[in-house]
């Protein structure tokens, strides 16, 4: 793997393909040639504002066709891509753009309020809306002609079970890799089209973009997903391939009614979680092809894949590793598990991160001798398919988004009225699931739920604010303190 190197990818695809459709948004329709163009023209404008090869630059953008240009523009000026989550309040992106040393921010204008609170706290940065990139004089842009798959391509921040969230690297060679572990599963056909209506931000989206670059395949970009907008547009760009999350799912299930999507369709891919199976037998039912997979951030998408063949009578796994990757179920005395043992779920392949940005700690702790420790409870039967069992045990799913409950006590107890604080994860018929929060507050004060959910709407993501606030004497604890969520899981139920 010493400094493997290949054509820059959006380079060499406008090269094999110009006149092949790559992106499909709103009413443009854009070759590779033209994205390549666009791009190069986007590079320029960015490096007249002083962007340079291995810099590290935040995106806060929405989905969209300059999204995707200034993703490109990026690679091709060799600087490393920090893709933001933009639900995020100001005071997490504060962080990640801390953490990651970003030098530049690029970012919508209708993010003006927390431009402001990110130039207040980081006095350093430059900020770049998309109004001023437009009207910037671009230079003759210094293009990296080659890769090394060696080379960070993005860095995407995943919240961790303590506290605050990691730079997850992902290198060319992971996206690559990712791409090829894909096509030889799912196959590659030259009619295939991708629908990504999920946020660009997250690797599910960003995979897809990778992905049509390197298959010379199209994607019809949504800027949100709508049910509606989705199954007119699988019908009219005839779209084949379709990520989604089971939230997502649900929706098309339901808005078809009577109805079957076209011939041509031959596959949801199905992450963010396990599906329930009244869901997966509604889909056979209509006969809409649904492969089930399991990935994360560390492993650039999907690691392991529910192949179509395998898809009825495995209903509920997630299938067998990629072609490239491997997979192990491993015992808490470090031994490998025989079929049917529920253990830790240890993966290892070129798609897994090399590690988390400027943290060698966790980057060690978490990957060991080449296998990533996902930390995620599962077993393999005897055929070899993965089934999950629990995501993370504290790991609380909802509409694909993960949410930690530790980042969430953290704000809690950031409150002067609180003393201590535990979150928790409850089924939810929209959203698969919701975090509530149990609190014990100071002697004598009279706190409300409101004002609890009003403290960390000012901190958190909109989606990682308690549904609901339940206030106790006391939290269940071990003898070394430790909380026992399990134990307060059923309390709320209770």
């Amino acid at each position: 793997m010493q400094n493997e190197t290949i054509p820059s990818l959006l380079i060499k695809r406008a090269l094999l393909t110009p006149n092949r459709i790559a992106i499909y948004f709103q009413d443009q329709t854009v070759t590779f040639y033209d994205l390549y163009e666009r791009s190069l023209k986007v590079s320029g404008k960015l490096q007249a504002l002083g962007i340079r090869e291995g810099q590290f630059v935040g995106v806060l953008l929405k989905n969209h066709l300059d999204t995707v240009t200034i993703l490109f523009a990026l690679q091709l000026l060799g600087a490393r891509a920090v893709i933001l989550n933009n639900r995020l309040t100001a005071a997490e992106l504060v962080f990640q753009l801390k953490d990651s040393r970003s030098a530049f921010l690029i970012l919508e204008n209708s993010f003006v309020e927390t431009e402001t609170v990110i130039q207040q706290q980081i006095g350093h940065l430059m900020t770049i809306t998309m109004t001023q990139l437009a009207q910037i004089v671009p230079e003759e842009p210094y293009i990296q002609e080659e890769i090394n798959l060696n080379d960070i391509c993005t860095i995407m921040y995943t919240s961790g079970t303590t506290g605050n969230p990691k730079g997850v690297i992902q290198t060319y060679g992971n996206h690559w890799w990712s791409s090829t572990g894909s096509a030889l599963n799912l196959g590659t056909m030259e009619t295939d089209c991708w629908l990504c209506t999920v946020p660009l931000f997250h690797i599910s989206g960003f995979s897809i973009l990778m992905r049509s670059v390197i298959y010379g395949m199209p994607i019809v970009l949504h800027e949100h997903f709508d049910v509606g907008q989705t199954i007119k547009d699988i019908q009219l760009k005839k779209v084949t391939i379709m990520s989604v999350v089971g939230t997502m799912l649900t929706q098309i299930v339901e808005t078809l009614e009577d109805k079957r999507l076209p011939d041509f369709f031959r596959c949801m891919l199905l992450g963010g979680g396990p599906a329930p199976l009244p869901l997966l037998e509604a889909c056979v039912k209509k006969e809409i092809p649904v492969f089930q997979s399991y990935g994360m951030t560390e492993t650039s998408s999907q690691i392991v894949t529910l192949s179509p063949e395998d898809s009825l009578q495995k209903l509920g796994s997630a299938g067998k590793p990629l072609f490239p990757s491997q997979l192990r179920i491993e015992l808490e005395n470090g031994e490998t598990a025989k079929a049917g043992m529920p253990g830790e779920i240890v993966v290892k392949g070129p798609n897994v991160t090399p590690g988390y940005l400027n943290r060698p700690e966790a980057s060690e702790e978490k990957i060991r001798q080449g296998w990533f420790y996902t930390g995620d409870i599962g077993y393999v039967d005897e055929q070899g398919f993965l089934y999950v069992k629990d995501r993370r045990s504290d790991l609380i799913i909802s509409g694909g988004e993960n949410i930690y409950p530790a980042e969430i006590e953290a704000v809690l107890l950031a409150h002067p009225d609180v003393i201590d604080a535990g979150v928790t994860g409850i089924e939810d018929k929209k959203w698969g699931q919701v975090p509530v929060a149990v609190i014990v507050s100071k002697q004598g004060m009279d706190l409300s739920a409101e004002e609890i959910q009003q403290f960390c709407m000012e901190r958190l993501a909109k989606y990682k604010v308690p549904k609901a606030v339940y206030f106790t004497e006391q939290l269940p604890r071990n003898a070394a303190k430790k909380l026992l969520r399990r134990k307060l899981r059923e309390w709320v139920w209770a």
